[in-house]
C-alpha cells in the first residue's frame, strides 16, 4: 500500500483540520504529490509541515485562498495549473455552518458561497486538467443533512437577507449532491462522487459565536466520531480500485447511500448547474 499514490497530483480543500487533514494524512503517506488549500497562512503552513514530518513526504505544497470568494478560487485554480499538468484527485472538502447570516465577498449567503459555489467554481476551473487526466476522480463533502434541503433556486444565493444556520446548510448539502449528478452526467471520463462523513468531532460550528458552538462541542465530544473515521469514505472514494467503478453516487461507510428524492431531481440538478453559473460569471 506505502506509495501506491506516487506520481499522483491530489489537490485538497479544507485539509487544514478535520476529516481533510486525515486524509491529507493518508495521502502524504501514501506517496501522493498534495497541493493543500487553506484560509489562514500561519496555519495552513503548520499544518504542511505537520503532514512532511509525519508522512516523511516532501511533495506537499500550500496555496492560500478562501473558498468562499471567487477571485480567491480562481487565483487558487491559476496558480495550480500554472504549476501542474495533470490533476488526479479534486477533494472538494472546504465548508463550515454559519449561524448567523451574513455575505461573502461576492454578495452571497455565506454558507452556499462557501459550501457549494467554491466546489462549483473550483472544480469547473481545473477541469482542462482533470478532463486530460486518465482516471482522474472528483470527491465533494456533503452530509445526511441535505435531508433538510428545499432548493429553492430564487432564493438560495441570499435567502432574502432573512435566514443562516441549519437552513442554509441543509440547502448547501444538498447542493453538492446535485452538482455531484449533474457534473457526473455532463463528464463521463471523471470519475465524480460526494459522501457524508458521518458526525465528527471536528472544528465544526466553532467558527459561530455563543451557546450554538458550545452545544455543537459538548454534544461532539459525547457522540461523534473520529476524523479518521470519518475520512475513511473520503479516501475510499478518492483511491479505491471499487470506487473507480462508482459515478454520480452519494456514499456513507465506503458505500453507495440513498438520499432524498429531492437529490435525484435532474431538472433540480440542472437549474442549479445554470444559477451557479450565472453566479460565477460562467459562459454567456
Amino acid at each position: 500500500m506505502a506509495n501506491d499514490l506516487n506520481g499522483k497530483v491530489f489537490l485538497v480543500t479544507g485539509a487544514t483540520e478535520g476529516i481533510g487533514k486525515a486524509a491529507a494524512v493518508e495521502f502524504a503517506k501514501r506517496g501522493a504529490t498534495l497541493v493543500l488549500v487553506g484560509r489562514n497562512k500561519d496555519k495552513s503552513e503548520r499544518v504542511v509541515a505537520e503532514l512532511k514530518s509525519q508522512s516523511q513526504n516532501d511533495k506537499i505544497e500550500l496555496l492560500i485562498g478562501d473558498m468562499s470568494s471567487l477571485a480567491d478560487v480562481r487565483a487558487v485554480a491559476a496558480a495550480f495549473a500554472k504549476k501542474y499538468d495533470r490533476l488526479d484527485v479534486l477533494v472538494n472538502n472546504a465548508g463550515a455552518y454559519f449561524a448567523d447570516y451574513k455575505l461573502s465577498a461576492d454578495g452571497f449567503e455565506m454558507t452556499f458561497a462557501l459550501n457549494h459555489l467554491g466546489y462549483f467554481l473550483l472544480t469547473h476551473e481545473v477541469l482542462p486538467l482533470l478532463r486530460k487526466t486518465a482516471g482522474a476522480r472528483v470527491v465533494s463533502t456533503s452530509s445526511a443533512a441535505h435531508q433538510t434541503g428545499k432548493m429553492n433556486l430564487a432564493t438560495i444565493a441570499k435567502r432574502d437577507g432573512k435566514s443562516a444556520g441549519f437552513g442554509s446548510y441543509g440547502d448547501s448539502k444538498l447542493a453538492n449532491i446535485l452538482f455531484t449528478r449533474a457534473l457526473a452526467r455532463r463528464e463521463k471520463g471523471i470519475t465524480v462522487n460526494c459522501f457524508h462523513p458521518g458526525f465528527v468531532q471536528t472544528g465544526f460550528g466553532q467558527n459561530n459565536a455563543g451557546m450554538m458552538a458550545g452545544v455543537i462541542k459538548v454534544v461532539a465530544k459525547l457522540f461523534a466520531r473520529t476524523p479518521e473515521k470519518g475520512a475513511e469514505t473520503l479516501i475510499w472514494l478518492a483511491t479505491s480500485p471499487e470506487a473507480a467503478t462508482l459515478t454520480g453516487e452519494y456514499c456513507f461507510n465506503c458505500k453507495p447511500e440513498k438520499s432524498t428524492k429531492l437529490a435525484k431531481d435532474e431538472a433540480a440538478a440542472d437549474g442549479l448547474w445554470t444559477l451557479s453559473e450565472k453566479l460565477c460569471g460562467i459562459g454567456g
